[in-house]
């Protein structure tokens, strides 16, 4: 066979062999691609970056770094985009009703693009809230060689000697409402609030779900909470470039990474880290795409039960998550746990997690990351109640309780909505001791299952966050702190207890018992079920109609059937 011949049957990618790869040849030299680049391993790089969201602003000096790697690693890096909503940015408005279907619609987008361009492996990289876990669940679906890096954290503010994350913007609406503060002091704290771009200083969602990553070996050891500012993150992604070349030369696919044992690691780091609460609904939808079948919350009940809370971060904590990564980030933390881990899952470097544990160290500051001998709580930072008010379960965060809150009963002041009780907070209309219940705020009631941030943040703001609690069908931030009981299943939209609460119902929380109880007979029940009718929420088109036709419910993990 000629030199000739050969140039055109050496193709790494099948689509681009003989005959019939020629008009994809061709299609990819338009843009400078040639024979010895195309006759590489054609690697993707799912690049999310956008200039409208910080956790995703420095995305593009990530991904050349991550091309640098791919390409002294003998591979052709070729990038594609995808939507990357900010929570903080949707929050407040309708526009949040959009964010958690969005986790599906990236999924489903990176499906669609690698599937119809048959790449042999992919980095993608993402940071925030949803952008993750659908990118997560694009791997498990695909099962080709894959890799993720995110942003990482931005900086923390300092404000009074103190540290905090941009949420003490929302806190401060109810500081300067009480007369705490002034506006040009309000304008100050705007204005200092979010430092440098990266993910949320603190411990919510989109640094839950990086952590999540790095447990299932998704991500490179360490990798998850280097600040976004720093050296070491562009280094990290050029390794993983070269990284990326070594699955896919060894023929290692996301569900051989992402199996039913490193699921049950990152449940484990979820409850030691006391992460975000969303980090169970996204869980479940990746054990779900991994072909593992449903993974019940009950799982992470027991999990909960058995798992010691070792890491304390803001909100549970003054600390942010540059204080984590100094005291030894994920790394430390799956140290202390690993007699509970599966030490035979691989990390992303395709080393056994034990070899790769002999390697790290107990973290360097106790006050962030503590021994498993004395940890922050026995148990984990995030748990799972039921009762009469959430047969199917509710999801609760203990490690940001306040201990006088882990056991509360309270009369309820019912809302159909986040902004009617944010109106009726700042107004001063809720006394202390209320258990604010937002309802149709879930999967298909809301629609969309948008967080209950605000009314969280407003109840601190006003001082109340110390004596009352809410609860809903809706979610929360991961940067939410206080007592706040989400996810209640089934929804109200579905005709559930939550349905019939009224005002002035007493409802009990009992973390240490893992129960929620609404304290109304039976009877009085089907009374108000008589009269009960659904309401009028029935989106006419758009993607949130399909995300509502096609929901499961937050139990189900709020998947997109």
């Amino acid at each position: 066979m000629s030199k000739e011949e050969t140039a055109l049957t050496s193709y790494y990618n099948s689509l681009l062999q003989g005959d019939g790869g020629a008009l994809k040849r061709a299609l990819y030299k338009s843009m400078g691609f040639d024979d010895v680049a195309l006759s590489k391993p054609l690697i993707a790089i799912v690049n999310t970056y956008t200039t409208a969201t910080p956790g995703h602003a420095n995305l593009n000096e990530i991904c050349h770094q991550v091309e640098l790697g791919i390409e002294s690693a003998g591979g052709t890096a070729m990038t594609f985009g995808t939507i990357a909503p900010c929570d903080g940015i949707a929050e407040g408005h309708d526009g949040m009703r959009y964010i958690l279907p969005s986790r599906d619609l990236i999924a489903s987008s990176v499906e669609c693009m690698v599937r119809a361009h048959r790449f042999d492996g992919m980095v993608m990289l993402g940071s925030c809230d949803k952008i993750v876990p659908g990118l997560l669940m694009a791997a498990a679906r695909l099962d080709i060689p894959a890799l993720l890096l995110n942003s990482g954290p931005m900086l923390p503010a300092t404000y009074k000697d103190k540290h905090y994350d941009g949420n003490i913007v929302t806190e401060a609406i109810g500081w300067k409402r009480r007369g705490s503060i002034t506006d040009a002091e309000f304008q100050f704290i705007e204005n200092i609030a979010e430092p440098c771009v990266g993910s949320c200083a603190m411990l919510g969602t989109a640094n839950t779900m990086g952590c999540m990553a790095e447990a299932l070996g998704m991500m490179l050891t360490g990798a998850a909470t280097v600040p976004a500012v720093m050296a070491k993150r562009m280094i990290m992604a050029r390794q993983t470039g070269r990284a990326i070349l070594e699955l896919v030369k060894q023929g290692i696919t996301a569900r051989m990474q992402m199996t039913e044992k490193s699921i049950q690691n990152a449940m484990a780091v979820l409850m030691s880290i006391g992460g975000s609460t969303n980090a169970i609904m996204h869980l479940q939808a990746i054990y779900h795409e991994a072909g593992l079948g449903e993974l019940p919350l009950t799982a992470f009940d027991e999990m909960s039960k058995k798992v010691p809370q070792l890491a304390s971060v803001y909100p549970a904590s003054p600390y942010d998550m540059a204080d984590f990564d100094d005291a030894g980030g994920i790394p430390a933390v799956m140290y202390e746990l690993r007699q509970l881990l599966h030490l035979n899952c691989m990390a992303a470097s395709q080393e056994p997690l034990d070899a790769v544990l002999t390697q790290e160290k107990a973290s360097k500051r106790p006050e962030v990351i503590r021994s498993i001998d004395h940890p922050f709580s026995q148990t984990g930072g995030v748990a799972i109640l039921s009762g009469n008010l959430a047969p199917h379960g509710a999801v609760v965060k203990p490690a940001a309780v306040p201990e006088h809150l882990q056991v509360f009963c309270g009369k309820a002041q019912v809302f159909p909505s986040e902004q009617a009780a944010c109106h009726a907070i700042l107004q001063g209309e809720v006394a202390e001791n209320t258990a604010v219940v937002l309802r149709y705020e879930g999967p298909k009631g809301g629609p969309g299952m948008p967080e209950m941030y605000r009314p969280m943040k407003n109840l601190e703001g006003m001082g109340l966050a110390q004596s009352c609690c809410i609860v809903t069908d809706g979610r929360f931030s991961g940067s939410n702190r206080g007592l706040f009981v989400g996810h209640i299943s089934p929804e109200a939209y579905e005709g559930s207890v939550l349905a019939l609460v009224a005002d002035g119902d007493e409802i009990v929380v009992d973390i240490p018992n893992r129960t929620i109880t609404l304290r109304v007979d039976d009877e009085v029940l089907a009374v108000r079920r008589a009269v009960w009718e659904r309401p009028e929420k029935e989106l006419k088109d758009g993607y949130l109609r399909t995300y509502q036709k096609n929901a499961l419910s937050a139990a189900k993990g709020a998947l997109v059937q």
